[in-house]
This record gives structure tokens, C-alpha cells and sequence, in this order.
């Protein structure tokens, strides 16, 4: 058998090999491609976070946490950061060329001061957090130190250094809110805080701290004072409600010792007029009685001769005293016969 000079030129094996190595290079290319394809057609969504898939240039927000599925080389995804994030204004820290601009302001007084804001954010809306502005935060930051200024400049500095940090924090707040819901940039503030505020210069801060302390002292003397009246307002009130009732309880004792009284002697004047003789003289005795009960004399006489016995007891206990009551008690006695005969 003879062969030609082709067939010896190109032997079968040599193609066959040639279409076997061929054959495996395509596997492995489609084996790439589909793990390319496997591989970009899945992703994944954390929970402080959000994606946006964009589908031929058409943004759309996917907020549920998970694994999602995308179409390669069509479909775009995003991630947009959602936690709280924030940055500071003015902070000052001490290094060359720091935020001293930023933070060196003035007040309604024409007087100077450095004041530190530290602000907090989120991201509310992906899309337009990346879609309504190049740099949502620099804007956010831009907005922020105009309301800081704007806020600062309409308080005297002895409130931004003392009393009036929460009320400024507050106005600053809301009138960032009120301009990032007119901008509608995707994100919000969460909250603006002072960080610090001091005066220019040494001598006008310690001036301040004086100040400052000077005011703490008024506070704890008010303090102590009104703790002091707390506790003796209700004593105070204890007592007078107590001397009132005292009051009340002598006034109707009075009142009830009157009536009696008025009692008594409306009964003896009924008397009186049934037996008016009878009446005059007991009232008479009655009243001699009470008049003569302490006095020890005893007298006796008649026809306008009077006999004074006086008792030894008298003499003991005091002499002068015995003879002066005896005078007096006489004269007494002989008015009393003198009214009894009448």
C-alpha cells in the first residue's frame, strides 16, 4: 500500500488532537463565564445598610436585608451606609492650621468665642443620597454652619457660654431640619450638639469661670434659703393653726361662761320679782360672803355699839396687817348694818 503526501503531511491523530484541545479550551471559557455570571448575579444586604440597583440608568431602592438577585452586566447595585454617622464643626485639636476659622464666631455683643458643634446623621432616602447631590454630607456641613452662625450671632456670649446652650442647640436643630427638608437630599439630622465654647483668650475665660462660679453660689444660697423656708413654713403654719385654735377654744369658752352668766341672772331677776325683799337680801349675803371670805373677824354689836373680836391667829401670822384689815373690815360691817337696816 502507498500513501500520499498529504495524508503523510497531516496524520489523523495530530487532528484529532488538535480538536480534543480545542474542545477543552471552550469548556473551560464556558466554565468561567458562568461563574462570572453566577457570581454577579447575587448580592447581599446588611442590616445597617441599603442597596440601590440602577437598571439601565433607572435608580430603585432595595431595603430588605438578605441575599437578592440582579441581572449581569444590566443591573448595577449600590450600597448606601444607613447607621447614625456624624462629623464635627469647628473642633479644634490643638494641631497647625486646625478648624480655628470654623469655630471662631461672634455674638450678638460684638464679642468673640470658639464654639465646637459635633452633628449626627442618616441616610433616609438612598437614591437621592446618591442621585441629588454629589456630597450629601458637604452639604449637610455647609447647612449646618450657616444655622450655627445665623443661631450664634443672635445671643450675647454670656448665654452661649452658660445659661443658653440648650435653647441655641435647639434653634440651630430645627432650622437645619427646615432647610434639609427644603434641599431633599436623601439624609437627616439626627442631632447638633455644643461640644465646647470658650472665650478667645485666657484672661476672659477665667473672667467667665468667675462668673460661672460666682452664679453656682447664687444657685446653692437660693437653694439652701428656699430648703430653709420649706422647713419652716410648715412649723410656722403648725403653730399659728394651733394658737387659732387655742383662740377659738377661749372665745367659746367666753362665749359659753356669758350665757351662763346671762342664765343665771335672768333665773335670779325672775326671783326678783316674785320676792324682791327676799331677793335683795340674799344677793346682799351672797355677796358679802364672797367680799369678807378670806378675812378672819368676827362682829358683834348693836344699837350703834360694836364690839371687835379679832382672833389670836391674826396677831401670829402679822400684826400690822390684822389691824388694818380690822379697820377695814369694820367700816365694811357697819356700811353692811347701815344698808340692812335701810
Amino acid at each position: 500500500m502507498f500513501q500520499t503526501n498529504q495524508q503523510i503531511n497531516n496524520p489523523p491523530n495530530r487532528k484529532n488532537g488538535i480538536k480534543k484541545g480545542l474542545g477543552i479550551i471552550r469548556g473551560i471559557l464556558v466554565v468561567i463565564v458562568l461563574v462570572i455570571l453566577a457570581g454577579g448575579s447575587f448580592y447581599s444586604i446588611q442590616e445597617e445598610e441599603q442597596a440601590v440597583v440602577c437598571t439601565f440608568g433607572s435608580p430603585r431602592a432595595v431595603t430588605t436585608p438578605g441575599l437578592h438577585f440582579k441581572i449581569p452586566f444590566i443591573q448595577t447595585v449600590t450600597k448606601v451606609n444607613t447607621t447614625i454617622q456624624g462629623f464635627s464643626i469647628g473642633y479644634r485639636d490643638g494641631a497647625e492650621g486646625g478648624d480655628d476659622d470654623d469655630a471662631l464666631m461672634i455674638t450678638s455683643d460684638y464679642n468673640f468665642i470658639y464654639v465646637d458643634f459635633y452633628a449626627e446623621y442618616r441616610v433616609t432616602d438612598p437614591v437621592k443620597a446618591l442621585y441629588a447631590s454629589e456630597n450629601p454630607e458637604l452639604v449637610l456641613k455647609n447647612i449646618a454652619q450657616n444655622c450655627i452662625r445665623t443661631t450664634i450671632g443672635s445671643y450675647s456670649v454670656d448665654s452661649v457660654l452658660t445659661t443658653g446652650k440648650n435653647e441655641i442647640q435647639s434653634n440651630i436643630k430645627q432650622m437645619i431640619l427646615d432647610k434639609l427638608e427644603d434641599y431633599d437630599i436623601g439624609i437627616a439630622l439626627v442631632n447638633i450638639t455644643i461640644q465646647d465654647a470658650t472665650p478667645p483668650t485666657a484672661e476672659v475665660e477665667n473672667a467667665f469661670k468667675e462668673v460661672e462660679t460666682a452664679k453656682q453660689g447664687k444657685e446653692t444660697a437660693l437653694n439652701n434659703a428656699n430648703k430653709y423656708r420649706n422647713e419652716q413654713i410648715p412649723n410656722a403654719e403648725a403653730e399659728s393653726d394651733r394658737i387659732l385654735q387655742e383662740a377659738e377654744a377661749a372665745k367659746q369658752e367666753r362665749i359659753n361662761e356669758a350665757n351662763g352668766q346671762v342664765a343665771r341672772f335672768n333665773s335670779m331677776y325672775q326671783e326678783y320679782i316674785k320676792f324682791p325683799d327676799v331677793t335683795k337680801k340674799r344677793m346682799f349675803y351672797e355677796t358679802m360672803e364672797d367680799v369678807l371670805s378670806d378675812i378672819k373677824l368676827i362682829i358683834q354689836g348693836s344699837d350703834g355699839d360694836m364690839t371687835t373680836m379679832l382672833p389670836l391667829d391674826s396677831f401670829v401670822a402679822d400684826n400690822n396687817n390684822s389691824i388694818s384689815g380690822t379697820g377695814t373690815a369694820g367700816q365694811t360691817a357697819s356700811r353692811a348694818d347701815d344698808a340692812e337696816e335701810e
